[in-house]
């Protein structure tokens, strides 16, 4: 059997967000999922720095994602090794290379995300799908 998909950090800034993706997101959050404590890291970033919002607000978005996910990759040496090895062969960025070695430490299949090209296929084993196409 599969892992659960992973989601991106997009995907949860638009499940608290206010626009035409929020309903899909949060549709995509309410299925089970994998993410990693970089997402949340970046989810805290992306509503503190570009949507303005109270830390109360950022802390109890990422305990709910944290409660909702079946289970989040924690950053460690190892993943961050593996993600310059990502950024060498598909030509990434190192965030997301570490984004995607946590998936595929999770052994996702399926990676959900709006900012990397739909459809490549990482190490033969995970995609990445845009859900908003």
């Amino acid at each position: 059997m599969n892992a659960p998909q992973f989601l991106d950090t997009n995907i949860f800034v638009y499940a608290f967000g206010d626009d035409e993706r929020t309903e899909t997101a949060q549709e995509i959050m309410s299925a089970p999922y994998v993410t990693s404590v970089q997402a949340l890291n970046e989810f805290a970033h992306v509503m503190r720095r570009k949507l303005r919002r109270e830390l109360s607000e950022i802390r109890k978005g990422t305990v709910a994602i944290q409660k909702a996910s079946a289970r989040i990759i924690p950053l460690d040496i190892a993943l961050n090794h593996a993600a310059f090895d990502l950024v060498a062969r598909y030509n990434l960025s190192f965030y997301d290379a570490l984004m995607i070695a946590a998936a595929l430490e999770a052994q996702s299949t399926v990676f959900l995300s709006e900012d990397l090209q739909h459809g490549l296929t990482i190490n033969n084993t995970l995609t990445i799908q845009n859900p908003f196409l």
